[in-house]
C-alpha cells in the first residue's frame, strides 16, 4: 500500500487490489487510450483529467466506468477493462474510496451533450510530461495518476 497526501492536505492511501478498504468504492476513475493516445475529458472548472465519477445504485463498478466514459467523452470501452486497484481518501468529514480501472476504447462518437465536461482530449506520448501544466486537473497531479501509469507499465506489461 502506498501512502501519500493530496492537495487538500488529505491522507491517500493506494492498493492495487480489489477490496482493499472497508469503505466499498462509490466512485472510478478510468485511465484510457485511444489509438495510440490517452483519452481525457476537459472538466471546465477542474481542467484535463481522465473520465470517471460516482458509481450509481445498481451499478458494478465496470458498468459505471463504460457509463461515464461514454457520457464524458463518447468513448466505447472494449470488454476488455482491467479493474487495477482502489485508493482511499481520507477525508475527516467524508471518507471515500475509487476504483482506478484501465480500457481501450473502440470508438468515439461525437456528441452534443458530454454532460458536466467539453468533451474528449486525446493527448499523445508520456503523460507524465504534462501532468504539472495548468491545463490539468488537481486530481491529476497527486500520486495516484503517477502510481498508476508505473503500474500499468511495470505490473501489467501494458506500454505506452
Amino acid at each position: 500500500m502506498k501512502k501519500f497526501y493530496d492537495q487538500n492536505g488529505y491522507e491517500v492511501q493506494l492498493c492495487f487490489s480489489q477490496n482493499a478498504f472497508t469503505i466499498p468504492p462509490k466512485h472510478v476513475l478510468v485511465l484510457c487510450r485511444y489509438d495510440d493516445s490517452w483519452l481525457l475529458t476537459n472538466h471546465p472548472k477542474r481542467g484535463l483529467e481522465f473520465p470517471g465519477g460516482k458509481i450509481e445504485e445498481g451499478e458494478t463498478v465496470q458498468e459505471a466506468a463504460k457509463r461515464e466514459v461514454w457520457e464524458e467523452t463518447g468513448g466505447l470501452l472494449n470488454n476488455h477493462l482491467l479493474y487495477l486497484g482502489e485508493y482511499l481518501v481520507k477525508d475527516p468529514i467524508k471518507p471515500f474510496v475509487k476504483a482506478i480501472c484501465y480500457g481501450m476504447i473502440d470508438s468515439l462518437v461525437p456528441k452534443k451533450d458530454y454532460l458536466e465536461t467539453d468533451g474528449p482530449v486525446l493527448i499523445k506520448g508520456d503523460l507524465n510530461r504534462y501532468l504539472n501544466s495548468s491545463k490539468f486537473s488537481f486530481l491529476m497531479k497527486d500520486d495516484v495518476v503517477q502510481q498508476t501509469l508505473r503500474y500499468l507499465k511495470q505490473s501489467q506489461g501494458i506500454s505506452f
